[in-house]
């Protein structure tokens, strides 16, 4: 595996699990089992930024994951 493809996803994946903690919402157990009023609401602002910032990090997960792979 090439070192740069190595250290490459480890970065990406940190920074996406950092996108993702930032996601959260609500707070408490409630939320989780639907005590959470705004699920059907729209992102806006820096919260779409945030959303759509995860998806390109995912994508670029999923990327380096498959050229690690193929360069064997």
């Amino acid at each position: 595996m090439n070192p740069a493809l190595a250290i490459g996803q480890d970065i990406i994946g940190v920074f996406l699990m950092i996108a993702i903690l930032l996601q959260a919402r609500g707070s408490g157990l409630s939320a989780t089992f639907g005590g959470d009023s705004s699920v059907y609401r729209s992102r806006r602002g820096i919260e779409r930024r945030l959303w759509q910032f995860t998806i390109l990090l995912a994508i670029l997960f999923c990327l380096f994951s498959e050229v690690s792979f193929v360069k064997i």
